[in-house]
């Protein structure tokens, strides 16, 4: 039986008062039931029993249903591990437009037994061609040429989030579920309150929910930080079948870059990124999104104004570009206590190196095999597994989050000299494709 009480912190406020906060048994195991205080009165007992009643137990509670969160869950279910995935939303958000998956992202998808099944259904990418944006060709490359074992598709988001969610036991999302209050007692159990009146007592709490986490904002971290420039999205549909090779396509200019890749026989992806002070107001009229989008690059390459054409309304987006920088010594811990952090809601990059998505997947199976070990070996040592998976993590999160800041602001660049000695030094006789790609060197056995 819980003791009578515990502190509570709110999502507006991240951390607690110091004078509430109550130290923690390291010693104590995670499943140990807690005794009633004897020197409590008659009437508070029994107010804690009628209060408990109204609390469900979970032992594993993953807030948010993206990549991070469903990769997460599938995971520890492949380890033999249940947990309960809370999304906002009324059922997966499956909307927006695909992401690039190089060798990294697939082998953990492997890991997880969803490898093959994705594969069917997108074309593997050979190579890359690099233009200037009256379409002369600056460099091309062969991923295979570069690295006999890459491997690069573009994934459709919601066959992704689809994939992993039917894998899952049927009631394994819980939707309509917004988080709305956090409270921890004094032995380290989480209590969460959904905005509909739900409360739930987790052991272990695993935040995925995205770039504006609110549990990453109660852990004390920062908000994600705009990175100077905004990008529109979108699919393209040939329902007779794209004329394009399976190839990506970059479009390099001055202070503006486009670029496009098949990711099926019938769509294709892509993407303009721009130049901007701030964000800006949020558009959400599609006809808006699809003109300004093609007003930036009306003079460019005429396939790319095809393609845009060809986008289904809903699947145009535009975003601003954020980053957090996870200094060390400076940001705050991948876990607090048994609370800890996925994928975007930890350290949400640009998309420059193609490796937003990846490094979530990667995040996901690490926790996993960190947790169960802990679980089945001694519950007692979970704090220290997460710490652990925080540790082993961020030597890799960090310099990949810094690089794709800087190939994005380099690729970005308005002065007309510097675009000039890019175009025809730097792109053309200097870069080489594979140190590049080195960061998706990742190992990662089937669990």
């Amino acid at each position: 039986m819980a003791t009578s009480y515990s502190y509570v912190l709110f999502l507006k406020s991240p951390r607690s008062p110091p004078s509430l906060t109550t130290p923690l048994s390291h010693n104590q195991s995670w499943f140990q039931s807690r005794m009633i205080r004897r020197t409590k009165p008659i009437s508070t007992v029994l107010s804690v029993i009628k209060a408990q009643t109204n609390v469900r137990k979970e032992d594993i509670v993953i807030v948010g249903a993206g990549i991070a969160g469903l990769a997460t869950a599938l995971s520890l279910h492949r380890l033999g591990l249940q947990s309960l995935v809370l999304e906002q939303a009324e059922s997966l958000r499956t909307g927006g437009t695909s992401l690039t998956l190089f060798k990294n992202g697939w082998r953990v998808l492997d890991a997880i037994g969803v490898g093959n099944d994705l594969r069917r259904q997108f074309l593997e990418i050979q190579g890359m061609v690099v233009k200037s944006e009256d379409g002369t060709e600056m460099r091309s490359f062969k991923f295979k040429d570069e690295d006999e074992s890459q491997e690069v598709r573009a994934v459709e988001r919601r066959i992704l989030l689809e994939t992993l969610a039917n894998q899952l036991p049927q009631d394994a999302v819980q939707f309509s579920s917004k988080l709305a209050n956090i409270e921890r007692s004094e032995n380290g159990e989480i209590l969460l309150e959904l905005v509909n009146g739900t409360r739930l007592c987790a052991k272990v709490v695993i935040g995925c929910d995205g770039i504006r986490s609110p549990i990453a904002k109660w852990m004390g971290f920062s908000e994600p930080r705009y990175v100077g420039h905004c990008a529109f999205r979108g699919l393209g549909f040939y329902p007779e079948g794209q004329p394009y090779e399976p190839k990506v396509n970059y479009i390099y200019g001055r202070g503006l870059r486009a670029g496009y890749v098949p990711v099926s026989p019938t769509k294709v992806y892509w993407f303009i990124c721009f130049n901007r002070p701030s964000p800006g107001p949020k558009i959400s009229d599609p006809s808006v999104l699809k003109k300004q989008a093609k007003e930036l690059v009306r003079n460019w390459p005429s396939e790319l104004l095809s393609i845009i054409d060809l986008s289904p309304d809903d699947t145009i987006i535009r975003t601003p570009l954020v980053d957090r920088w996870l200094w060390p010594a400076i940001s705050p811990s991948a876990s607090d206590g048994k609370v800890v952090l996925v994928g975007d809601a930890w350290h949400p990059m640009t998309p420059n190196l193609g490796q937003g998505a990846c490094c979530a997947l990667e995040d996901a199976v690490v926790l996993a095999r960190k947790l169960a070990n802990a679980i089945k070996s001694e519950p007692a040592s979970v704090e220290s597994a997460l710490r652990s998976y925080g540790s082993e993590r961020w030597p890799r999160i960090f310099p990949l989050t810094i690089r794709a800041n800087i190939v994005g602001s380099a690729l970005q660049w308005e002065n007309p000299v510097v675009c000039s000695v890019r175009n025809n030094v730097i792109i053309p006789k200097i870069v080489r494709l594979g140190p590049l790609l080195e960061h998706t060197n990742f190992e990662c056995e089937p669990l």
